[in-house]
C-alpha cells in the first residue's frame, strides 16, 4: 500500500540533536586548549556554565509545564559557547546569571530553540559585558602559561582558584594581568602572528588559539552542518571594511596589521560558532553572503572607530535582528510570480 502524505516529502538524517552534538563536538579542541592555557578556574566556569543552562531549561519547563527539551542538546550548546566568551577569571556568580539570561531570557521566552530572535549565548556575553564590564575585561591569567591542573593542586593552588572564582581578594595570587592582543593592536603595538596562531595571549577561554579554533571548524564544515559562506563573507568584509576605514582616516595599514585583526580576539570564533547559528542567520545562500558582509561592517566599524577593541558579539546580534530584512530581500521568487504593469501576477 501506499503512504500517501502532505508534501513536502523531505528526508533528512540530521536532527536537531545530532547537529547540537557535532557543534558541542567542534568545541571540544577549543575548550581543550582553554583548559590548557588557564588552568582549573576555565573548567569550573565551563561546568557552571553548562550546568546552569540545562538547570535553567528544566526548570523553566517544569515550572510552565512544557514539553521537557534538555535532552537535545541545545542547551549544552549555549553552555559551552557561553563558556568560550568568558575570561577564566570571572566569580561563579557571573557564569549562572549569563545562562540564566541566554536560556531564560533569550530562548524560552520567545518560544523556545528556533523562535529566539538573537544569539542565546552572545546576547548574555553583551548583558555580561554591560553589567560587569570591569570582571568581564579581567584577563587575569597565571603567570607560568602552560600550566596544568596537576600543578594548580600544588602549594595550596586549588584554593588560590577557588579565591579567584570566588571574585574575593586576588592580591596573594600568582597571577598578572594581562591586556589582550586588540587592546595592545590599537595602542599601537605590533602582534606575534606565531603566539597569536597559537595562543599563548590573554584572552577569553576561547578566543585564544587559533589553532583549535580551525580544528573545530574543520569539523564543523566536514560534518556539513555549517557552510563557508557566513564566516568567509565575514572575514573577508571584516578586513575589507578595516582597511577602507584606515585609508580613509590615514592610519598606517600593513599585512601585519590586518592579519592581526584577525587572528586576535573573537573574530574566528564568532564567524564559525557564533554567526552560522541556525536560527538566527538566513537561510538562503546569497542571504548569508549579504548577512556576512553587514557583520564585516559592523565589527570593522565597533574595532576601528568604536573606542572598544573588539566588536564582534555585539556586531552578530546586531546581525540577528536584520536577519528578517535579509531574508526578504533575498528570499528567491517563486517561479512566475514576478509582477507585471499594473501590479498582476504572471502567475
Amino acid at each position: 500500500m501506499y503512504n500517501v502524505s502532505i508534501a513536502p516529502h523531505l528526508r533528512a538524517e540530521n536532527s536537531t540533536k545530532s547537529i547540537m552534538r557535532d557543534v558541542a563536538i567542534a568545541t571540544l579542541p577549543i575548550l581543550a586548549f582553554g583548559f590548557y592555557r588557564f588552568g582549573l578556574p576555565a573548567v569550573l566556569v565551563t561546568l557552571l556554565c553548562v550546568a546552569s543552562s540545562v538547570l535553567f531549561e528544566l526548570l523553566f519547563e517544569l515550572i510552565t509545564k512544557r514539553t521537557v527539551t534538555i535532552f537535545d542538546n541545545s542547551a549544552l550548546v549555549t553552555g559551552l559557547i557561553l563558556a568560550i566568551n568568558l575570561p577564566a577569571s570571572v566569580p561563579w556568580y557571573i557564569p549562572v546569571l549569563g545562562s540564566g539570561f541566554a536560556i531564560v531570557v533569550v530562548k524560552l521566552l520567545f518560544g523556545g530553540l528556533g523562535q529566539n530572535f538573537m544569539n542565546p549565548a552572545l546576547a548574555a556575553r553583551c548583558f555580561l559585558l554591560i553589567s560587569f564590564a570591569s570582571k568581564m575585561s579581567d584577563f587575569a591569567t597565571y603567570g607560568v602559561y602552560n600550566a596544568n591542573l596537576s600543578e594548580l593542586f600544588k602549594g595550596g593552588k586549588i584554593k588560590q582558584c577557588f579565591t579567584l572564582l570566588a571574585g574575593q581578594n586576588t592580591s596573594s595570587l600568582d597571577a598578572v594581568s594581562g591586556a589582550t592582543p586588540l587592546a595592545s593592536l590599537e595602542s599601537g603595538a605590533e602582534l606575534d602572528l606565531v603566539s597569536l596562531f597559537f595562543g599563548m595571549h590573554a584572552g577569553t577561554i576561547g578566543e585564544v588559539s587559533v589553532i583549535a579554533i580551525l580544528i573545530g571548524a574543520a569539523y564543523l564544515l566536514i560534518k556539513k552542518v555549517i557552510s563557508i559562506r557566513i564566516p568567509a563573507s565575514y572575514i573577508l568584509s571584516t578586513v575589507f571594511f578595516i582597511s577602507i576605514i584606515r585609508l580613509i582616516k590615514g592610519d598606517a595599514l600593513s599585512v601585519q596589521y590586518l592579519l592581526s585583526q584577525v587572528m586576535a580576539g573573537g573574530l574566528l570564533v564568532g564567524a564559525f560558532f557564533m554567526a552560522t547559528d541556525y536560527a538566527t542567520s538566513p537561510i538562503n545562500s546569497k542571504g548569508q553572503i549579504l548577512y556576512g558582509i553587514a557583520l564585516g561592517l559592523l565589527t570593522a566599524l565597533f574595532r576601528v572607530v568604536g573606542s572598544s577593541a573588539e566588536g564582534v558579539s555585539y556586531a552578530i546580534i546586531i546581525g540577528n535582528l536584520f536577519v528578517p530584512i535579509i531574508e526578504k530581500i533575498t528570499l528567491p521568487k517563486p517561479f512566475g510570480s514576478h509582477s507585471r504593469k499594473g501590479g498582476e501576477s504572471n502567475g
